[in-house]
């Protein structure tokens, strides 16, 4: 007779399961959505018109060379790691002491700001995570929206599955099989991906439940635990404070309509909307925080793109080095995205309410999870920061402007309400009474140029569509020859 142990070994593995439980935060993430939907219609696209020249306006990554003093920079740190007295081994957890003290002086002159502040790392978005980890599951928060890339509302895609049956179809769709409730849909919504699970009901297939991508200052902070459930009827969770910025606000929320939180997520200038915090707004934020005992968490992602009187950092604010703390980084200045060179500033004087120094508990978490950027990296970085380095990064960041500006110019002539494209390389247009989706569909189908939807970013972005200024000059003329033919 065999043994239990050995009759336990010839189950299937797959029904094995371990005594860990899951993370509950982890199961009330939504999943991904708006850049996963794009590149899927972009790959039925390609494959629907295989000798089509596809055009990439949608995601925002770079795509113009590291400039050559940078990578000279970087490549002469990596050859130097092959000999005695070149190699070196971990570094300072915050960073390299002359990296930091460069950004200091870069960024911050005048400002109050030293290297003990900064905190070189491998790019904003594991800095947001780091933030999350110091801050707790008992902190509230407030994000704008729409931002970057927000929970989108697809519920209008749903309403728009209801009205094509209503208008086109000669038979009523009957309780019937999943089979065929799944061949309407895909007949009519490209937008659901085959494996959607669907509910059948009398006469209308029922809503599906879409889900979208979270924004990383949401998504880490569910993770964390700082979140309630999600709520699938308005797409959002709760315990966050979603803040409201629109064309009627000047992309500015109205604060006297802002619950307090004890975390303020803040982007500016702005992805997606190519917006800008003027300095009377940013005055009107910190004041918003000191009175109500908030922290901000200032993304300047794109400063160096803000024009004119434009700040570029919040500690051009009096009184914010006590309320804020910002993070940056090299990806949309140099080419780095791939490289993974960023910062974040904490000033001392950022304190929690025992009146101990924010500054020195994130040093902590630093320290405990993370061993420093790549020394080639920070290499570039320095490289980034010399006067060579500074032009060319200017040089990078005024053809994306240009590119930006032709964008602009295109839609403004071809009569559309055109917003951002000043300070960031974003344009958003708007297309009143129309669904972002159905844009963004009709654009693909009729230019092969790829966009993305403004609903992807919030439900404040519904009707409006992000192009972004990140690709070849040529790419862009083309696309913009293509926009004047669709919509002369």
């Amino acid at each position: 007779m065999a043994s239990s142990s050995s009759s336990n070994i010839q189950k299937d593995p797959s029904t094995y399961k371990t005594k860990v439980s899951r993370n509950e935060n982890i199961a009330k993430l939504q999943a991904g959505y708006l850049f996963p939907e794009v590149r899927r219609r972009k790959a039925e696209h390609v494959l629907k018109y295989p000798d089509a020249q596809v055009i990439s306006l949608g995601i925002g990554d770079t795509t113009e060379p590291i400039p050559e003093v940078i990578t000279t920079a970087m490549a002469k740190r990596a050859l130097g790691l092959s000999t005695v007295e070149g190699y070196t081994g971990y570094g300072g957890e915050g960073g390299e002491k002359q990296l930091r003290a460069r950004i200091a002086s870069t960024f911050y002159a005048n400002l109050g700001i030293n290297e003990d502040d900064v905190f070189v790392s491998d790019g904003a978005k594991s800095d947001i995570s780091r933030l999350q980890v110091l801050f707790g599951s008992n902190v509230t928060m407030a994000v704008q929206d729409p931002s970057y890339p927000a929970e989108g509302n697809q519920k209008s895609l749903a309403c728009d599955v209801r009205g094509f049956l209503i208008k086109n179809s000669k038979t009523k769709v009957t309780k019937s099989s999943i089979k065929n409730v799944a061949a309407v849909f895909l007949r009519i919504a490209p937008a659901i991906d085959h494996q959607t699970p669907l509910q059948c009901c009398t006469f209308l297939p029922c809503e599906s439940r879409f889900t979208s991508a979270v924004q990383a200052y949401v998504d880490s902070s569910v993770i964390m635990g700082q979140t309630g459930q999600f709520q699938k009827d308005v797409e959002k969770y709760t315990n966050i404070e979603y803040m409201k910025c629109t064309p009627e606000n000047d992309f500015f929320p109205d604060l006297s309509e802002v619950s307090r939180t004890d975390v303020i997520f803040f982007c500016s200038p702005n992805n997606p909307t190519g917006s800008a915090a003027s300095r009377e707004q940013l005055i009107q934020l910190v004041k918003f925080a000191k009175d109500n005992g908030s922290i901000i968490v200032y993304d300047t992602a794109y400063a160096m793109y803000a024009s004119g009187d434009t700040p570029k950092t919040i500690f051009e604010i009096p009184g914010a080095k006590e309320v804020a703390i910002e993070i940056a980084s090299f990806s949309k200045y140099a080419g780095f995205t791939g490289v993974r060179l960023g910062w974040t500033i904490v000033p001392k004087e950022v304190k929690y309410s025992d009146g101990s120094p924010v500054a020195k508990d994130f040093n902590r978490i630093v320290c405990t999870g993370f061993s420093g950027p790549s020394n080639i990296a920070q290499a570039g970085g320095l490289a980034c920061l010399s006067p060579e380095g500074l032009e060319a990064m200017h040089q990078v960041v005024g053809f994306y402007k240009e590119n930006t500006k032709i964008l602009v110019d295109t839609f403004t002539s071809l009569g559309f309400k055109v917003y951002g494209g000043k300070h960031a390389p974003y344009v958003w247009v708007h297309f009143p009474g129309r669904i972002s989706w159905d844009v963004f569909s009709e654009i693909l189908e009729k230019t092969h140029v790829v966009t993305t939807p403004g609903s992807g970013f919030g439900p404040a972005g519904e009707g409006f569509v992000r192009f972004s200024a990140f690709g070849h000059r040529e790419s862009v003329l083309e696309a913009c020859r293509r926009f004047n033919e669709l919509y002369k």
